[in-house]
C-alpha cells in the first residue's frame, strides 16, 4: 500500500483474529464525518491509503513524498493509461499527439474548455510550460527525460523537442508527468521543495481541509468531465496500523481499501455492502542499499551477499505463511512473467525457484570469505553478516515474511533483523538511502514496456547518493552499471520491439546477477470496497482502472465514476 506516490505499490496484511477483535470495538461514523451520506450534495467517502501516523502535509507533484491523491485528484496526465484491463490510452488534458519521423519532436493537441481549480483557462502554454520547468530543473525530472525544447504554437497545441530518438519515453511523457499552472509554479522559486500548500490543478477534486490525522478532498465544481465527479467529499484518514483500517472497513468506517486479508471471502461473506476486486501486478522484493560508491554500507552491498539471500529464500513456504497462496512466482528480471513473457530474452530467467539452494547459498558465502562463527553467523574481516530489514508497521503480511526470511537466512549463517517504522520514516529511508534491506514492490511504471521498470529502478541517472533523494521513481538500490544504462540508452533510440528486447536481454543478463532488488513473489493486489456510500466500483468483470487506493492516476478515474448509494 502507499500514498502513492507514483513510484510503487504496497499492500498491507492483517490476521483475521486482529481484525475480528478491533471491530467490536469500533462504533459507526458520526454526523461530523459525513452527515447524511445518500444526499449526493452531502455525500462522502472515506479512503485509507496506507497512511499511518502523522500525515505530513505535501501536493508538490514532484516530490518524492506527496500525499497520494496529488496526482489523479488534483493533477492530470495528459493520457490515462489502465494497466489492469487490455485497454487504449484514455485522453485526458490532451486530445491527440504525434511523433516526427525521427521521434524526436512530439506535438501534442491539449483539450479544449478545461480551467484550472481557480478558474483559471487551461492551454497548451501549461503544457508547455511543465516540460520546460521539467528540463530546467533536473531534480524534478523523475523520468529522467532530456528535453531540448518546449513550446507551446497557440493555445491548444504544444510541441517538445528531444536531443534523441525518444519513442520509448512516450507513456513517461503523457501518462505520469503531472501538468501544471504556469499562473501558479511561474512564481516558484524552487518546485522541488515548495510543499505546495494551495494545490490548484485540473482534476476532479481540491484541497478542503488539511489536519496530521486526515484530510478531506472536495468536489471540483468546475470540472471539464460533465456530471463528474458526482461524491462531494473524499476524507483520507490516518490509522496507528493496517489492523485498525480492516477493523474499520468490517465497521464501515472505511469504504476503500488495499489489504492482504487472509480468508477474504470468508470473513466478507456476512457483509452485504462490502466486495472486492484482485489485480496482481507488483513483484514483492527486498530492496537492498547496493552500492558502496554512492555510499550505502553494510554486508548487502556486497553482491556474493545478495546472490544468497536470493538462493536461500523458500518462496513456496513464504507463500504459504505470508501470501496467504494468492502469490504468483516472480521472475529475477523483475517482470511479472504471465503478462511479460515475450519479452524475457532467456528463458532460464523467465521464473525464480520456488524452493530453497541452501546448498548454492553456503557455496556463494564461503567463496566470497564469509565464514561461519561460532553462533552460526558468518563474518568476514571483522563484520558480521547481520542485516537490517525495515517495513511499515500494520503490513502484516510482510512482517510475516521478515519472521519466515529470517529463520531461512539464519540456516545459511545471515542474520536478519526485521524493523517495522511509520510509513513516512520508512518511505524517506527509501528515498535517501538510508537503509540496509527494505521490502517493497516493482511493477507498475508508465507503461507495460519494459523500458517502463528498467529506465526508473536500474540506470544511474535515477538515482542519487546517499542522503540524496533518488526521484518519484527512482534507483533506490544506488545501482549502477554503464552497461545497463548503455542498454536502456539504446531501447530508448528505438521503436522496433526486436531491437529494444535485445537491450532488455542485456540489462537482465546484469541485474539477474548483481540482483540489487530481490524478488519474492508476484503478490496479489487485494482491494475492498464498501457500497453503503458509493457505488460504480471496479469489479473483477470490469476493471476499468487499477482499483488500488493507493495508485496514482486511477484514483481520481474511479472516484470520478463513483455515484451516491441511493
Amino acid at each position: 500500500m502507499s500514498d502513492l506516490l507514483p513510484r510503487r505499490g504496497r499492500r498491507a496484511g492483517v490476521a483475521l483474529a486482529a481484525v475480528a477483535a478491533m471491530a467490536l470495538t469500533l462504533t459507526a461514523c458520526s454526523a461530523d464525518d459525513g452527515g447524511d451520506k445518500k444526499n449526493a450534495a452531502d455525500s462522502q467517502i472515506t479512503i485509507f491509503n496506507g497512511s499511518t501516523g502523522t500525515i505530513v502535509e505535501n501536493w508538490n507533484p514532484f516530490s518524492p513524498t506527496f500525499l497520494q491523491p496529488t496526482n489523479g485528484l488534483i493533477y492530470e496526465p495528459l493520457y490515462y493509461y489502465n494497466f489492469a484491463a487490455p485497454a487504449e490510452p484514455a485522453p485526458m488534458l490532451a486530445t491527440a499527439h504525434s511523433w516526427s519521423p525521427d521521434g524526436k519532436q512530439l506535438t501534442i493537441t491539449t483539450r479544449e474548455g478545461v480551467t484550472w481549480s481557480d478558474g483559471t483557462a487551461f492551454s497548451a502554454k501549461d503544457v508547455a510550460f511543465t516540460f520546460d520547468l521539467i528540463r530546467k530543473t533536473p531534480s524534478i525530472n523523475a523520468s529522467g527525460l532530456k528535453i531540448t525544447s518546449s513550446e507551446a504554437t497557440d493555445d491548444k497545441t504544444a510541441v517538445i523537442t528531444f536531443p534523441e530518438t525518444s519513442y520509448a519515453n512516450e507513456a513517461a511523457i503523457v501518462a505520469n508527468t503531472p501538468i501544471i499552472a504556469e499562473h501558479i509554479w511561474g512564481k516558484v522559486d524552487d518546485p522541488a521543495k515548495t510543499i505546495n500548500q494551495n494545490p490548484v490543478g485540473t482534476g476532479p477534486y481540491k484541497l478542503k481541509t488539511f489536519s496530521a490525522q486526515s484530510y478531506v478532498m472536495e468536489k471540483n465544481a468546475s470540472y471539464w468531465q460533465p456530471d463528474k465527479p458526482q461524491i462531494q467529499n473524499v476524507r483520507y484518514i490516518a490509522l496507528a496500523t493496517a489492523d485498525a483500517a480492516s477493523a474499520a472497513l468490517i465497521a464501515g468506517q472505511v469504504d476503500w481499501m488495499s489489504a492482504f486479508l487472509p480468508g477474504l471471502e470468508q470473513l466478507l461473506a456476512g457483509q452485504k455492502n462490502l466486495t472486492y476486486v484482485n489485480t496482481p501486478a507488483l513483484t514483492t522484493s527486498i530492496f537492498t542499499c547496493a552500492n558502496k560508491d554512492l555510499g550505502c554500507s553494510g554486508p548487502q552491498t556486497d553482491v556474493a551477499v545478495r546472490q544468497a539471500i536470493y538462493h536461500a529464500l523458500n518462496r513456496d513456504q513464504l507463500n504459504k505463511l505470508a501470501g496467504g497462496g494468492f502469490a504468483g512466482t516472480a521472475s529475477p528480471t523483475m517482470l511479472p512473467p504471465e503478462r511479460d513473457a515475450k519479452w524475457i530474452g532467456d528463458q532460464a530467467n523467465a521464473t525464480i525457484p520456488g524452493a530453497a539452494d541452501v546448498a548454492k547459498a553456503n557455496q556463494l558465502l564461503d567463496t566470497a570469505g564469509w565464514a561461519k562463527g561460532a553462533d552460526g553467523i558468518r563474518a568476514k574481516g571483522g563484520e558480521r553478516l547481520s542485516l537490517t530489514i525495515q517495513t511499515v508497521t500494520g503490513w502484516s503480511d510482510y512482517i510475516s515474511l521478515n519472521d519466515a526470511m529470517t529463520q531461512q537466512l539464519k540456516e545459511v549463517g545471515i542474520e536478519l533483523k526485521p524493523s517495522q517504522l511509520s510509513w513516512n520514516e520508512w518511505n524517506n529511508n527509501q528515498v535517501q538511502g538510508k537503509y540496509q534491506l527494505s521490502l517493497d514492490s516493482i511493477g507498475l511504471g508508465a507503461s507495460t514496456n519494459p523500458y517502463a521498470t528498467y529506465s526508473l529502478k536500474y540506470v544511474t541517472k535515477a538515482t542519487a547518493k546517499v542522503g540524496e533523494a533518488a526521484g518519484t521513481s527512482g534507483n533506490y538500490s544506488r545501482y549502477s552499471n554503464p552497461v545497463v544504462d548503455k542498454a536502456v540508452e539504446a531501447a530508448a533510440g528505438t521503436n522496433d520491439e526486436a531491437a529494444q528486447k535485445a537491450q532488455y536481454t542485456i540489462i537482465q543478463q546484469e541485474i539477474v546477477r548483481d540482483l540489487p532488488y530481490i524478488p519474492i513473489y508476484v503478490n496479489s493486489m487485494l482491494t475492498e470496497f464498501s457500497t453503503a456510500n458509493a457505488t460504480g466500483w471496479p469489479t473483477n468483470e470490469n476493471k476499468y482502472a487499477l482499483p488500488a487506493s493507493w495508485k496514482q492516476w486511477d484514483n481520481g478515474v474511479i472516484l470520478s465514476n463513483l455515484t451516491p448509494a441511493k
